[in-house]
């Protein structure tokens, strides 16, 4: 196959390697929009910003600038881009008709004189609804994808052949790709595990214990599924690998971003203090509003967004955020 990767960032950087690396031999070619970048990386073949100390392999093709030659005859094209960038880039290639998919997880931020923000696939409908296209997730991290380490995707699609296109690109003995037909339930568990992370670091950082962080996960994965269904999603899906899989990982890995800014406000920083220290997007601070705001349109109760919003603005501290949740009413499960 001949795969297009856009966005030199881990991610799409890690996606690049492991297809470049498949047994099949696919031809492999990454691109980045800042052309300096692309030449510190042929110089080091590396990523030296975003996955110091891994090798890029020697067939990965490097580029950067308009499309080009090296887009023709593509099979596959993977937006490694985060979610701001995702409605450029599918204007940009509205005119093809190749397989595409996408990375990004999400909301994107409402458009002026809107109060939603838009889930990646409602984004593809409005700019480019005839470019068969559909999301890649899943529990991973970009750093142990790039290093071969064992790791299990979803690709999620309505198109039968995005989905075969993406198991085809990637599946081997160190990644499998599972194929889904629910990209509202992906995509759903992709956004919303982000901000539970967020939740769940605060809760370590404060010390809380162990009790604590599983109640909040299984809480978190109860109002990511409400929502989901609100959203049209089937039940099953939060309890795959883009659901419970995706948000455990999220939730208590060390090399998780959103883990992160929880521990930093744990500490006492400021949300833009936090971010600010990663030196990478954490994309459960730009969409917890949005997937918040989605909720109270459609009537759906997320206690634990709300305390992670109010957070984020301001309005808690982190210690009065635990004490809001645990002072709820007592229900059933």
């Amino acid at each position: 196959m001949k795969i297009i990767v856009f966005g030199a960032g881990a991610w799409g950087t890690a996606i690049a390697i492991s297809a470049a690396n498949h047994p099949a031999g696919h031809a492999v070619t990454l691109w980045a929009r800042d052309p300096a970048q692309i030449m510190a990386m042929q110089a080091a073949r590396e990523n030296a910003r975003y996955l110091p100390g891994v090798a890029l392999p020697a067939s990965l093709a490097l580029v950067s600038g308009a499309p080009g030659a090296w887009l023709d005859g593509a099979d596959l094209l993977v937006l490694g881009t985060p979610m701001a960038a995702l409605r450029p880039m599918l204007e940009l290639l509205r005119d093809s008709r190749v397989p595409l998919a996408w990375l990004c997880k999400g909301f994107e931020p409402p458009a002026p004189g809107s109060a939603l923000g838009l889930m990646a696939h409602e984004i593809h409908a409005q700019v480019a609804p005839d470019i068969p296209a559909g999301a890649l997730s899943g529990p991973s991290f970009a750093l142990e994808v790039a290093r071969g380490q064992p790791t299990a995707l979803v690709a999620a699609s309505l198109h039968a052949g995005v989905r075969q296109a993406m198991v085809q690109a990637l599946h081997s003995a160190q990644l499998r790709v599972y194929a889904n037909d629910d990209l509202v339930g992906v995509e759903v568990g992709g956004a919303v595990k982000n901000l539970l992370a967020i939740a769940t670091g605060l809760c370590d950082g404060l010390a809380l214990g162990l009790n604590a962080r599983a109640a909040l996960i299984t809480r978190g994965l109860a109002e990511m599924t409400r929502l989901g269904l609100a959203l049209g999603a089937r039940a099953e899906t939060f309890m795959g690998l883009s659901g419970l899989g995706d948000l455990v990982l999220t939730a208590t890995g060390d090399l998780s971003r959103n883990r992160k800014v929880g521990l930093l406000l744990a500490q006492g920083l400021g949300v833009q203090q936090a971010v600010q220290s990663l030196g990478h997007v954490a994309e459960g601070v730009y969409s917890a509003r949005t997937v918040l705001a989605r909720a109270r349109h459609l009537g759906v109760d997320m206690p634990l967004a709300e305390t992670v919003v109010a957070l984020l603005d301001g309005q808690l501290q982190p210690a009065a955020a635990v004490q809001r949740l645990m002072a709820r009413d007592p229900r059933e499960e």
